[in-house]
């Protein structure tokens, strides 16, 4: 009997196709299934109750990790193997079957991972490794198994010298799939729940093989597994909590001598992959803004140099160096602040913005200049002819970065993804219909039969065989596949055979989400709720924030008046307070937690769009539904409408 084994938090959908994938692939075996939900509120619960109902559950009051959830169900399964499998996992239809056909046929083998791909069908390394032994932590640790791929030396964390498509003996197992013989769990023992998260793979892998066992990578069946929900890699909290977990693997299982230069190492790559995070983020978020300060600098000086020589030669003008090295930094400041204030820099932002920023730029410029001394007043003609230079490069910056991109000059439009659907005609037509529903801008171009069922003339690209052809003429972007008419043996083989160059997302059967994942390196994607939500956009957070602020300065001065038209004042004035320090906001979302699920986060707001509606009871999918018209159509005049409606309220 088979124990598989499934900690979920907060990933209804994924777990929703995991589960569904899961019991396809039980279909000719003995099997239990667990689930220990670590107190999602996403209303993963209520899914399972409706559809799983075969699902063993286990409910957890808090969030107690993946060890401890883990360790909850083993003690409860009644399988002679255990399999431990991410939720954001999809299995092949015989893996179960080919692993524990291995298992029978390897006495000795204690644990089994299989070969990985993520969600663009690109292999995942760390579905081999080695342990992390001091050297090989401080290569991995250092980027030299990056350099080193292949090497033997180098590269032992992910053992890049082994064939990825050869069964081989290994040191360490993935997590998102471990396939154990409970027999040598039960000699090794369950997993440590020192770890959080990360790192109880390895010390669970090295304690098998120190029992006696053997621990293999089998590459004869895959899984898809796209990246995990909870921490995205390249972040700081992941950088943070992966080494957190190496360091306590070395102190309990090294010698003292080697443990104390491990974790010195480990904790010096932490800081320095810390530092390079923070300027990689520097530079990736400010260097269109430095590029556009070089080119309209350089327009100034040459500017200047021509105003002197051509135009007030007969005057004998030059321009001191204080207007070299202060006035021109003091207008480029202004006039990029203006345009970062007025989204010029969010990405694909329409030049409208851009002209928008610098002509409010130019104006508070002009405004000072009326009103310093005369030493600092050079010349208003340098302003405007500044300004217009400014204009332009920006404009023609912006053109050809984008022409480098997507090979366009349609700055600020959002590129439609050129999109096929394979399925059966039914189910592409619901897939249809949910793209629709989720306001998802594509270009959909057409459908892929399969079984010999054939669409509408129009809309019919070809057979699945004919998948690779299809991707190549038409310069497709995206390929769906409705999970009900193709097997996950064959979308995986699809993948593989057409590469990682379109992105690949997956339906359910009878399920409202489309799933998928742009990189080992990206979180899942979810069309039921990849609506664009104009929230989310910093330049949205910072009118926001802008509208709260000058709010609370209007009610502030109004507050004579407001005590006595607004109820509860003594609530109204501590309301201002927290909404000045942050703490709050004006406007948020309505209802619970529950309610407010999959959108960006946002201060808890004094009103809600529910407080317009006054005493209308709505159920959850109302409030839900509410709560997401406000993210995705969200703007500070949106606020200032609730904001005066409301009005009465901001004492509550």
């Amino acid at each position: 009997m088979l124990s598989i084994i499934i900690v979920n938090y907060n990933v209804r959908f994924f777990l929703e196709q995991a589960l569904l994938s899961v019991r396809k692939a039980i279909k000719n075996i003995d099997a239990e299934i667990f689930v220990v939900d670590n107190n999602s509120v996403d209303g993963s619960i209520e899914m399972l109750h409706q559809k799983f109902t075969d699902v063993i559950l286990i409910e957890n009051k808090n969030n107690v990790g993946f060890a401890t959830a883990n360790n909850q169900a083993i003690v409860k399964a009644k399988g002679e193997f255990i399999l431990l499998l991410n939720p954001d996992t999809i299995v092949e239809e015989d893996t179960f079957e080919k692993c524990l056909r291995f298992m029978e046929q390897h006495p000795k083998a204690g644990a089994l991972g299989v070969k990985m791909l993520d969600g663009k069908g690109n292999f995942l390394p760390e579905s081999k490794r080695g342990f992390p032994t001091p050297f090989v932590a401080f290569c991995k640790a250092f980027g030299l198994s990056k350099i080193f791929p292949h090497s033997k030396t180098f590269n032992r964390y992910h053992l890049g010298f082994l064939s990825e498509n050869e069964t081989h003996e290994i040191d360490v197992l993935a997590g998102a799939y471990m396939f154990l013989r409970k027999s040598a769990l039960e000699k090794s023992g369950l997993l440590d729940e020192q770890f959080f998260m990360y790192g109880e793979d390895i010390d669970l892998s090295y304690r098998i093989v120190k029992a006696g066992y053997k621990n293999y990578y089998f590459p004869e069946t895959r899984i898809i597994h796209y990246k995990g929900e909870s921490t995205k890699r390249g972040t700081m909290n992941y950088v943070r909590m992966f080494y957190q977990a190496m360091i306590i693997f070395a102190q309990k299982h090294f010698s003292t001598g080697s443990r104390s230069f491990y974790v010195l190492m480990l904790k010096f790559a932490i800081y320095l992959r810390a530092m390079l995070s923070v300027i990689s983020r520097v530079v990736k978020r400010w260097s269109l803004a430095l590029l556009d300060a070089i080119a309209i600098y350089i327009g100034m000086l040459l500017i200047k140099d021509y105003w002197e020589y051509h135009i007030k030669v007969s005057e004998g003008l030059k321009y001191p160096t204080e207007y070299i090295l202060i006035v021109i930094p003091s207008y480029l400041f202004i006039w990029l602040l203006s345009v970062f204030l007025s989204g010029g820099y969010e990405k694909n932002a329409k030049p409208s913005r851009i002209v928008r920023g610098l002509f409010i730029g130019t104006i508070i410029i002009a405004a000072i200049y009326a009103f310093l001394p005369e030493s600092l007043r050079f010349s208003r003609a340098m302003i405007l002819l500044g300004a217009a230079w400014a204009v332009f490069i920006t404009i023609v910056v912006r053109m050809i970065l984008h022409f480098i991109q997507y090979k366009n000059f349609r700055i600020g439009e959002t590129q439609e993804k050129k999109l096929i659907i394979v399925g059966s005609a039914t189910e592409a037509n619901r897939v249809n219909a949910l793209l629709n529903q989720a306001k998802v801008k594509n270009d959909l171009i057409g459908f892929v039969s399969v079984n010999g069922e054939h669409h509408q003339a129009a809309m019919q690209l070809g057979e699945l065989h004919q998948l690779k052809e299809i991707v190549a003429i038409y310069k497709i972007d995206e390929i769906i596949f409705c999970a009900k008419d193709i097997s996950s043996q064959k979308i995986i083989e699809r993948m593989t055979a057409v590469g990682s160059e379109p992105e690949y997302k997956i339906v359910p059967e009878d399920s409202l989400s489309i799933i998928g994942s742009s990189s080992k390196d990206s979180q899942g994607e979810l069309y039921t709720i990849d609506i664009k939500l104009s929230i989310a956009s910093s330049f949205n957070k910072r009118n926001k924030r802008l509208f709260d602020v000058v709010a609370c300065l209007f009610l502030i001065i109004t507050i004579p008046i407001n005590v006595f038209m607004i109820r509860h004042p003594l609530n109204f004035i501590q309301n201002i307070f927290l909404v000045m320090a942050a703490r709050k906001t004006w406007v948020g979302y309505g209802g619970n937690e529950m309610q407010q699920q999959q959108l960006p986060s946002i201060k808890k707001g004094i009103l809600t769009p529910l407080d317009e509606l006054g005493n209308a009871v709505l159920n959850d999918a109302s409030i839900a539904r509410i709560n997401l018209l406000y993210a995705k159509d969200y703007s500070a005049a949106r606020d200032a409408e609730l904001f005066a409606k409301c009005y009465r309220k901001l004492g509550s």
